[in-house]
């Protein structure tokens, strides 16, 4: 076969796949077990081969749930733990989705692997914004190298998600899982916390909250319990309201300000994946360095290999360990790395 299709059990993978099945017979469902498979990750696998198996359509259940334990879930309880914030599905898009899951799909034949991404490749392999402004997912495939988007396939990058349903209807086809989670698939109700309680990891005790100027105000119960920008939750009573600013975890302190010290003009990243030469970078750049962020003008430069950000007007302070991505005005990406 020429294509691979990953399938969730979702609406949007599974109208990926029924586009592709249009347009090509020799395709194959590919469906990833990241969690070992449990009775309901098996009866989710059968429905899916059902379903294919009515379409025509090859079907192949992988379990790479150890690779994702490793590649996502570990990285993830680490960051924590280093007071940082991290971004797993950046992350698992770069290592598992288009690295392991497409390099499986490799052995069985498949040239390329699609998936139910909103994004687009332009004609000459560039990331692109999806079509619909408010479920582009370009900013969580930033960090895939562009030797993996040569081999990736977006067939929804043209559609909006309202106009999915209304045509899985017209096609008689229903999802196995009917309504999809906004969470992080692997911590169960959302709660970081608990999850990362129940990983048994090293994780960081009680230390102090400091104003910027060193004063000590009160006592935080673990820099992980925390997110840059909170303000509920620190039980300090002071003359204003203050906020995390930074999570220092060389010295275990958390640094708390008014409201106006979140506001910065610059931030930077570790090595950046660059899918566009500097060289054709245009003097007009936007970045966004959180999924609901609109993009802000900014300068961008590529140093020693790092991606750093000079903001035209302030923003809110980003967060160490989330991604920072770099567009044109057309929604391009230049080029993405994880701040630091």
């Amino acid at each position: 076969m020429s294509i691979a299709a990953a399938v969730s059990g979702g609406m949007d993978s599974l109208l990926a796949l029924a586009l592709l099945r249009d347009r090509k017979p020799d395709v194959l469902a590919l469906h990833a077990h990241f969690l070992p498979p449990d009775d309901a990750q098996l009866a989710l696998a059968e429905a899916l081969a059902r379903q294919c198996a009515a379409l025509g359509v090859a079907f192949e259940a992988v379990d790479l749930s150890g690779e994702f334990r490793s590649r996502v879930i570990e990285p993830f309880v680490a960051a924590y733990v280093e007071g940082r914030t991290p971004n797993p599905c950046a992350g698992c898009n770069r290592d598992m989705k288009f690295g392991l899951l497409a390099e499986h799909a490799a052995r069985l034949g498949a040239k390329r692997i699609a998936t139910g991404h909103y994004a687009r490749l332009g004609e000459h392999g560039e990331l692109l914004r999806g079509a619909d402004p408010v479920k582009d997912q370009s900013y969580f495939l930033s960090l895939v190298p562009a030797a993996s988007l040569a081999r990736a396939v977006f067939p929804l990058g043209g559609w909006r998600k309202a106009e999915v349903p209304a045509e899985l209807a017209r096609r008689g086809l229903a999802p196995p899982l009917p309504r999809e989670s906004q969470e992080v698939c692997f911590i169960p109700g959302d709660d970081y916390r608990a999850f990362l309680e129940a990983q048994g990891a090293r994780l960081p005790g009680p230390g102090p909250i400091l104003l910027e100027d060193g004063r000590r105000v009160g006592q935080h119960q673990g820099l992980w319990r925390h997110t840059i920008g909170q303000r509920k939750g620190l039980g300090v009573a002071w003359s204003e309201p203050l906020y995390v600013l930074e999570k220092r975890a060389r010295d275990n302190a958390l640094i708390a300000g008014p409201k106006a010290a979140l506001d910065v003009l610059e931030c930077s990243t570790e090595a950046a994946n660059v899918l566009v030469p500097t060289r054709d970078w245009p003097r007009e750049t936007l970045a966004q360095t959180c999924y609901r962020q609109r993009p802000r003008p900014v300068s961008a430069e590529l140093r020693e290999g790092r991606l750093r950000l000079r903001f035209h007007a302030p923003i809110p302070r980003p967060a160490p360990g989330q991604t920072a991505a770099l567009y044109d005005a057309s929604g391009r990406v230049l080029a993405a790395g994880v701040i630091d």
